[in-house]
């Protein structure tokens, strides 16, 4: 590895851990310590997996002489690496008051200073270093996105309906283009992650598709769309609804997406600015796979498959509004051609999120990074605007469970040719 890369590689650690305390620098103490949910996990959490992750898998198996900075934090900052041995429960990550944030700052900081030694030496040479420190920099991007949707879903269940970005933008002087579809060919193709750059394991390997004649919508779902499904009763309408779908509306009362109230006969919906009315003319955000799935039905098309959407996707420029735009909410985009493929709103899509052909499952922990949760879970694609922008490329693959909405997940729809 050359210097230049060597330098790279140090300048891109120190600028995404510093973007992560950027990020907490209005929360208290006191909100960096809840859990909403089991869901969820505590900002000082996240502050402290993040860094345990570089400890766990670097400092430890390549520095001889390393002593762990508290051995405790093996068990309580572990995730679900199972290799490594036991950990503190999931739902429970809240009880932690202990350490501090001080502490978990001092534990960043230590940490911090030894990576960079370790870049800076002649140890950093070794090539399975430089990988495992961009595979733990992308991992830090994830739980940076991971933390806001947290601290949104914590802040939403506060009376006092706190805003950790008081909103500093105009909304955009535009308004959003009449829903049209842009048609595709029968092509069969490559997809997935290749060349050199950076990609999780569960992007590859590239292989063969044949993909059908299809038209994909040129924007996502729009607020106002979603509006006259709620108005046409579409969460009352049991045939829209896939079964465990229908079951999770009774179950929980939905009547709309996450975040939505209405008061005085117009609805609002909380944002990390606070609560604002409804913008019609931004993309939906917060539903579930089950929502717009149901929402599809309703309007006499389908969902996109990530084969399409990746086909798709790869003939535009990764431009959007991301997490370094801080708006930090979906915003209306208009355009001619297809919009907002990438940042603003997650996109479901219809494939469930399982192994490309020939993928093969790391050795050791951190083969236990993606492979494992290959079950029961639907794929999305295109980023959102707490997405860190170095993240996204046409072959990025996030996934949740059907049932899950405090991410920022919207739709696109399209039909067959």
């Amino acid at each position: 590895m050359t210097d230049t890369l060597r330098l790279s590689l140090l300048q891109q650690f120190v600028a995404v851990r510093a973007a992560t305390e950027e990020l907490i620098s209005n929360l208290s103490a006191e909100d960096m310590v809840v859990q909403s949910m089991p869901d969820a996990s505590p900002t000082k959490w996240h502050l402290a997996h993040t860094t345990w992750f570089f400890e766990q898998f670097i400092l430890k198996d390549y520095l001889s002489n390393y002593t762990e900075f508290e051995p405790d934090y093996n068990y309580l900052f572990n995730s679900y690496y199972e290799n490594i041995g036991k950990r503190h429960a999931r739902p429970m990550r809240g009880m932690l008051t202990r350490p501090g944030i001080d502490e978990i700052l001092a534990y960043r900081e230590a940490i911090n200073e030894t990576i960079i030694q370790l870049l800076d030496s002649h140890h950093s040479k070794h090539k399975r270093i430089e990988e495992l420190v961009t595979l733990g920099l992308h991992h830090e991007m994830q739980h940076q996105e991971l933390l806001m949707t947290d601290i949104l879903h914590a802040f939403s269940l506060n009376p006092l309906l706190p805003a950790l970005n008081p909103d500093r933008y105009d909304e955009p002087e535009t308004s959003v283009e009449a829903l049209s579809f842009h048609s595709f060919e029968p092509e069969l193709t490559s997809i997935g992650a290749h060349g050199d750059e950076f990609y999780f394991d569960c992007e590859g390997p590239r292989h063969s598709v044949y993909v059908h004649p299809f038209a994909l919508a040129n924007r996502p779902v729009s607020n106002r769309e979603w509006l006259d499904f709620i108005h046409d009763g579409g969460y009352q309408t049991p045939t829209l609804w896939l079964s465990d779908g229908w079951h999770q509306v009774q179950k929980e009362q939905w009547r709309a997406p996450l975040y939505w109230q209405k008061n005085e006969g117009h609805w609002q919906q909380f944002t990390l600015s606070g609560l604002l009315d409804i913008d019609a003319d931004a993309p939906v955000c917060h539903i579930s796979y089950f929502e717009a799935d149901a929402f599809a039905r309703w309007a006499g098309y389908r969902l996109v498959t990530e084969q399409e959407w990746e086909v798709a996707a790869r003939q535009h420029s990764p431009n959007g509004n991301y997490l370094e735009a801080q708006r930090w909410r979906p915003s209306c985009s208009a355009g001619q051609g297809l919009v907002q493929l990438y940042g603003d709103v997650w996109e479901w899509t219809a494939s469930p999120y399982s192994p490309y052909p020939g993928f093969k499952i790391a050795e050791g922990a951190v083969g236990e990074y993606n492979g494992k949760f290959m079950c029961g879970q639907y794929v999305l694609r295109g980023g959102s605007c707490v997405t860190p922008a170095m993240q996204i490329r046409p072959s990025y693959r996030n996934f949740f469970y059907p049932h899950q909405r405090w991410q920022f997940t919207g739709m696109r729809l399209a039909k067959d040719l």
